[in-house]
């Protein structure tokens, strides 16, 4: 064979050669591509996404599955059916401002500052401090997106906005109640912030809300991005002013004065269909998440910030309404779905509060929680393998009045005609709280206050308070 003959087969043997090596690199980097996607995908999986859905003034009784036979609400009965109800939930305060701060915080509110509403007439100037670690900012360190979209009610000036609380997006607004369709607050402010700064936009508040939560996860599905989500749907219904998708407004920018009322006969309709519609809108929320391949890999919440207002809502059985230590003043709907973890259907009895999200969502998250002063308790545990949490007491404080819990027992004091009444109720067997045990229990009763002082002296250590 002539010398170039060989040269080119020789040639011929390298170019086959090369090409089987680069075929052997193009398929180890492909395997090394795939076990690093195989790895961040179980990284994704050991951290869920977060959903956290709070109502505003939604009493106990004013969901079909919590025994309403007015209001329908089948795809919050069908989250209950997925995941666990609770009978026993407790929001931390029985008005907004407090029961979200403890909400972000984990702690008592009583620790912040934020004892009260920070409303739209006296607290302008005044909200969360910036020096509390949020549950935002906490599952931010995890490596978590943070969206926010609905009512803040955690300060009014931009220095406090969510964004500066760990969210990095938000929409919505930072009162404690805007019209649903102007998003004019009480005292006649535009109140519709896209970040930090007043944008507003046409739509009805519910449907708003649920709409920027939508695009929110399909934006941020963890399965394309990598990387696990918060979001956080605060919701304005059903609270006042008492309007439907297709109503007039009611508020205008200048005045905050109702340029119109509902009728009585009226507002019941109403009111009904705001809680239909944001119920209508969860649901939204489900199929999105099925359609994107994370309903199995997300938790959802559902819960309300306190009962329902006056007696426009239905708080069930309990005793007395919104702004109460009374069982109607924060006992209210929860529920948390997450499907092939938490047992579907599961009812549980155990009384826990608002403030119990933040360690337990950390815990979730994987992260360790070094936060000082965290009054809320672990409940991963109890919702996965269904152990019990520590016995605790539990205790409201709102104006002019206080309750501790403890096992069966609640007691209530507060003020009347300027002297202080003390009541002892037995909720195992009077949970309306009708049957006032004190002058039988005297000494259950001192043994009650002594809590109830003790706790006050500890959580208000060292703490101004920033609202009334």
């Amino acid at each position: 064979m002539l010398p170039h003959i060989k040269l080119f087969k020789k040639g011929m043997m390298n170019s086959k050669m090369k090409q089987f090596l680069i075929f052997l690199i193009v398929l180890n980097f492909s395997c090394n591509q795939e076990k690093k996607k195989k790895e961040n995908t179980s990284k994704i999986q050991d951290q869920p996404n977060i959903i956290l859905i709070m109502a505003d003034d939604l009493g106990y009784g004013e969901l079909s599955c919590y025994g309403s036979k007015i209001v329908n609400t089948p795809n919050l009965d069908k989250l209950a059916s997925e995941g666990v109800k609770f009978t026993d939930f407790h929001s931390n305060g029985p008005v907004c401002s407090p029961t979200r701060a403890a909400l972000m915080t984990g702690k008592y509110q009583q620790r912040t500052g934020v004892e009260g509403v920070i409303t739209a007439k006296s607290h302008r100037e005044v909200g969360l401090s910036l020096g509390e670690i949020t549950l935002a900012e906490a599952l931010k360190e995890q490596g978590y997106a943070c969206g926010m979209y609905g009512k803040w009610h955690l300060g009014y000036g931009e220095e406090y906005n969510p964004i500066h609380q760990g969210f990095d997006t938000f929409t919505g607004f930072v009162s404690g109640n805007v019209d649903y369709h102007t998003h004019v607050d009480q005292e006649g402010f535009l109140d519709w912030w896209k970040e930090n700064k007043i944008n507003n936009e046409e739509g009805y508040t519910t449907d708003l809300i649920t709409d920027y939560g939508v695009k929110y996860i399909k934006n941020n599905n963890s399965l394309k991005t990598g990387k696990p989500f918060f979001l956080y749907l605060s919701q304005e219904a059903p609270h006042a002013p008492i309007q439907g998708r297709n109503d007039k407004p009611v508020r205008f920018e200048g005045s905050g004065k109702m340029v119109r009322k509902v009728l009585k006969e009226e507002e019941p309709a109403i009111y009904k269909e705001m809680i239909e519609v944001m119920d209508e809108g969860i649901g939204k929320v489900m199929q999105t998440l099925k359609e994107e391949g994370l309903y199995e890999n997300t938790i959802v919440v559902f819960c309300s910030d306190n009962g329902a207002a006056g007696k426009r809502g239905d708080n069930g059985v309990l005793r007395a309404a919104k702004a109460s230590v009374y069982e109607g003043g924060h006992r209210v709907p929860g529920i948390i779905s997450y499907p092939g973890k938490i047992k579907a259907g599961t009812i549980n009895t155990t009384p826990i509060m608002t403030m119990d999200f933040l360690p337990t969502f950390i815990d979730f998250s994987g992260g360790n929680l070094a936060i000082e002063n965290i009054d809320g308790v672990n409940l991963k545990n109890m919702l996965l393998k269904e152990e019990a949490i520590p016995e605790r007491d539990l205790f409201w404080s709102f104006a002019n009045r206080r309750a501790v819990r403890s096992g069966k027992w609640k007691f209530v004091s507060h003020l009347k005609k300027e002297e202080r009444v003390n009541e002892l109720y037995n909720l195992e067997t009077d949970l309306p709280e009708k049957v006032n045990l004190a002058k039988e229990q005297p000494e259950l009763v001192a043994v009650m206050l002594e809590k109830l002082l003790t706790w006050e002296e500890e959580v208000r250590a060292g703490v101004t308070s920033v609202s009334k």
